[in-house]
């Protein structure tokens, strides 16, 4: 019998535009400052981006809009998130034995620490204007940078699959 042998670089393909942004807005503020820029209605999405970390499962919060003509999938995510940890104080001091609650930031992409959301944009036949859309965004005034990142370059480009 033939020995049959599967080719994982088939699934390593990319077919998305990853965008980073810097900025100080709440997640739902930026997703409405996009949307008065964009030709697009991003809205909350009732299923949050959910990783899991050494820390435990983490979810981080999305905004998600499908064009139906172009066929191109549109998710605004969050990159930072926290998460709070109890635990048992160990050392003979005040707080012995009492439960000490700690906060702990836990990132989608961990490369990078400094971006505060991806615009990942799911394009198969590229007919998005990746340079059109960085002007626009860079028109929103609290908005420090934005920037494209490259997919192949992401080790845990993992969590961008939802």
């Amino acid at each position: 019998m033939a020995a049959l042998k599967l080719n994982f670089d088939d699934f390593d393909e990319v077919d998305y535009d990853l965008i980073a942004i810097h900025t100080s807005l709440e997640d739902y503020r930026l997703a409405y400052m996009i949307n008065q820029q964009l030709p697009i209605i991003l809205s909350k999405n009732k299923k949050n981006v959910e990783v899991i970390s050494k820390f435990g499962e983490v979810l981080f919060s999305q905004f998600s809009f499908f064009d139906d003509t172009k066929e191109i999938s549109w998710h605004l995510v969050q990159n930072k998130n926290e998460i709070v940890n109890f635990k048992k104080s160990t050392d003979r001091n005040l707080f012995f034995n009492k439960e000490i609650e700690t906060v702990l930031k836990v990132f989608l992409l961990p490369e990078y620490k400094k971006v505060d959301y991806f615009l990942k944009i799911e394009n198969d036949q590229n007919t998005v204007n990746i340079e059109f859309i960085l002007k626009k965004l860079n028109t929103i005034t609290n908005i420090s940078t934005v920037y494209i990142v490259n997919p192949n370059t992401i080790k845990s480009k993992n969590n961008l699959i939802f």
